[in-house]
């Protein structure tokens, strides 16, 4: 009788912290839909801060930054919106409209075409995503084993072992793809800038001589930190460092 009473005190509890980011995002949706941007963004703030993420609220707090004019800020979040979503369009589409009032234009340097393609491939879905495929593809592989196995005719037998070897391959691309998403969301190594001015040295120190300058809401790429300073590659190949300070990682 104890067990049960704990069991049911335990699913009561956690359909209760489950319910309060979704009460929470209704009360934030209100404030945006008021134009409480103000409002909104601490109550989105509230509710990553109590350990819940996801690409919607990501992307809602990228837009209410965004309506407030703190363009860092809503880079940052479509960003991270992003990372979890990397084919969603919407955040794509609200990316590319914030990235204009960026002062920084950055050709970024050309990829070959299969790497383009390639690296689009992995981005067209999430590590979740890559993982039910590859899962998908695990289950097909066993049935046309089994097919291999239990075939009564050498036709049949050879046509189950191809398609077994196919979708194995199928599978373990699959799931190369997703641990690739994950090394993504997990080892972080893009960030925005968040000063206003900042400039990038030649070696992680303020004697280093000064390479160039770039602008708050610049999205760049940590190659390396070392003592508070990040070497950092933006879009064209140039690189240098920059005091971690003045950026925010993704």
């Amino acid at each position: 009788m104890k067990r049960l009473i704990s069991i049911i005190i335990l699913a009561f509890t956690v359909s209760a912290l489950s319910a309060q980011p979704n009460n929470l995002m209704k009360d934030a949706e209100r404030y945006y839909t008021a134009n409480d941007f103000a409002n909104a963004i601490k109550t989105y703030e509230s509710i990553l801060k109590q350990g819940f993420e996801s690409p919607d609220l990501y992307f809602n707090l990228g837009n209410s930054y965004y309506k407030s004019n703190e363009i860092a800020k809503s880079v940052l979040n479509y960003e991270r919106a992003k990372l979890l979503a990397p084919n969603d369009e919407d955040i794509q589409f609200n990316l590319d409209l914030v990235n204009q009032f960026v002062v920084d234009k950055i050709n970024p340097m050309p990829r070959f075409i299969v790497t383009k393609w390639w690296q689009s491939l992995i981005n067209s879905n999430s590590a979740d995503g890559w993982g039910r495929v590859s899962l998908i593809f695990f289950i097909l592989m066993l049935v046309a084993a089994a097919g291999y196995i239990f075939a009564s005719t050498v036709s049949l037998k050879k046509i189950s072992f191809i398609t077994a070897i196919v979708l194995f391959v199928f599978c373990a691309f699959s799931f190369g793809f997703g641990s690739t998403q994950k090394t993504k969301m997990t080892n972080r190594k893009g960030a925005v800038i968040f000063s206003s001015t900042v400039t990038v040295k030649s070696s992680p120190d303020e004697s280093g001589t000064d390479l160039f300058v770039i602008h708050e809401g610049l999205k760049v790429d940590i190659k390396e930190e070392l003592s508070g300073w990040c070497n950092i590659k933006i879009a064209d190949g140039s690189s240098g460092w920059v005091k971690q300070s003045t950026l925010e990682k993704i």
